[in-house]
């Protein structure tokens, strides 16, 4: 499967930005499906995650509240809108699959080890 992030640009503090994942080469139907972003000179973050059957939803602590992350099966792609943006989440946002369908986590903290496509990501700034 082939991802690609898009939708990333420069906002200021407090607007709102919303990423696309789309998938070529397979469906996504039953793949769970994370975002993760990382900032320059930071780790990688899971940022959330909506696995495949269900599309339960998971979100890391730091964007509890803020991000909503979505699927459009007939789109083959996964959203996140992102709201309340703060500079601290200026990074580059990247889009991934578990084919497991699953998301692993523990209570704020989305894990991204199993995840085997990886999109290109996409710029996200934050900025006055």
């Amino acid at each position: 499967v082939q991802l690609q992030a898009f939708g990333g640009g420069l906002v200021q503090p407090g607007g709102s930005l919303r990423l696309s994942c789309a998938a070529s080469g397979s469906t996504l139907d039953y793949y769970a499906v994370g975002w993760i972003r990382q900032a320059p000179g930071k780790e990688r973050e899971g940022v959330s995650c909506i696995s495949g059957s269900h599309g339960s939803t998971y979100y890391g602590d730091s964007v509890k509240g803020r991000f909503t992350i979505s699927r459009d099966n007939a789109k083959n792609t996964v959203y996140l809108q992102m709201n309340s943006l703060k500079p601290e989440d200026t990074a580059v946002y990247y889009c991934a699959t578990d084919r497991r369908g699953i998301c692993v986590t523990t209570p704020g903290t989305i894990y991204y080890s199993g995840m085997e496509y990886w999109g290109k990501g996409t710029q996200v700034t934050v900025s006055s």
